[in-house]
């Protein structure tokens, strides 16, 4: 009996392959996960009191970047509609870290108003700003207008952040080297803007797709980032430059499409997820790294993947096209010049 077992033993080919193909599973997710987790911010440099403002800092990647700069001794305010979550995870953040210098204001892309009153209060508690970590965003929204008259992701991706950005540029000259910081996404690639109407408000409009608008609206933020950059800040001391964060989960922004809210897609779909897509804090290394890198102090109008200056679409460096998007941007947030 003890021969027939050892025999079969022999005649198993399983029993002595499969810790080398077991071996082999192990080692392609790992590297596959390792290749798509990008690397990690390659400095730890401080920022010493210098004051951080960042929008979209109450969840996914944004809330990232506020631990890592608080704890790089940074002054956070966290631009936020929702105070009562930004207390809580404030109020937990200090029980990790006591020192973290944060505070939340209330602010909402979605009311221009509102957005002025936020400034104001900024004004009003600070003589400067060092660092504008324009981050907030939304995805797969239906279709909705805001009170200002505007398509809701075209104005809580874009033009909000755009109307932040311009009030809020007096402060940041006053810093010894202000940085605003613009999330685009790897979807602007997919994105088309009409040049008569770059705004994509106009009776001639492309049928309305969640995706696309989304996808426009991050596009907007790479050409307003070279206009910025090339035209407005070229003779100051402050830069501004886009980035993509890569292909995150955990951030919330699936949750809200149609498909995903399936019980089934999402069996089918998180281990691949899981497998393909960055964490949260993945996604915010190359945020953390434009914020505190000190070699990035003269480089401005860049577009960054993964902490290294990358390419991005042939339409988002038509300068042209740039121009007359800012032009309809200060229309449309009521600024009469720069």
């Amino acid at each position: 009996m003890d021969q027939i077992k050892e025999e079969l033993i022999k005649g198993d080919p399983l029993s002595t392959w499969w810790p080398y193909i077991l071996a082999i599973v192990v080692g392609v997710v790992v590297t596959v996960r390792s290749i798509m987790g990008g690397q990690r911010c390659p400095s730890e440099n401080k920022i010493d009191g210098l004051v951080v403002v960042v929008t979209g800092g109450t969840g996914g990647i944004g809330w990232e970047v506020c631990k890592e700069l608080c704890a790089r001794s940074g002054r956070l305010i966290l631009a936020t509609r929702n105070m009562e979550k930004a207390e809580k995870m404030i109020a937990s953040l200090k029980k990790v870290q006591p020192n973290a210098n944060i505070e939340a204001n209330y602010m909402d892309l979605k009311s221009f108003d509102c957005i002025r009153r936020f400034v104001r209060t900024i004004e009003a508690k600070y003589s400067e700003i060092d660092i504008l970590i324009n981050n907030a965003g939304l995805m797969f929204h239906p279709y909705e207008i805001t009170a200002d008259g505007y398509e809701m992701h075209l104005q809580c991706n874009y033009l909000g952040h755009f109307l932040l950005t311009m009030l809020l540029l007096p402060l940041l000259q006053k810093s010894r080297q202000g940085r605003i910081i613009n999330v685009s996404a790897h979807a602007h690639t997919t994105a088309k803007m009409d040049f008569e109407d770059p705004l994509n408000i106009g009776p001639w409009a492309a049928p309305y797709h969640p995706r696309d608008a989304f996808a426009h609206a991050k596009l907007a933020n790479i050409l307003v980032t070279r206009y910025l950059a090339a035209r407005v800040c070229r003779d100051t001391n402050v830069t501004v430059n886009s980035l993509t964060p890569g292909l995150v989960r955990g951030t919330g922004h699936l949750d809200s499409s149609p498909i995903m809210r399936a019980i089934c897609a999402k069996v089918i779909t998180y281990p691949w997820m899981w497998l393909f897509m960055k964490t949260p804090s993945q996604g915010a290394q190359t945020i953390i790294y434009l914020a505190t890198e000190p070699k990035l102090k003269k480089v401005t109008g860049k577009f960054f993947n993964d902490c290294e200056i990358a390419e991005s679409s042939e339409v988002s460096r038509d300068d042209k096209l740039a121009e007359k998007l800012v032009k309809e941007s200060l229309k449309a947030v009521k600024i009469e010049k720069m």
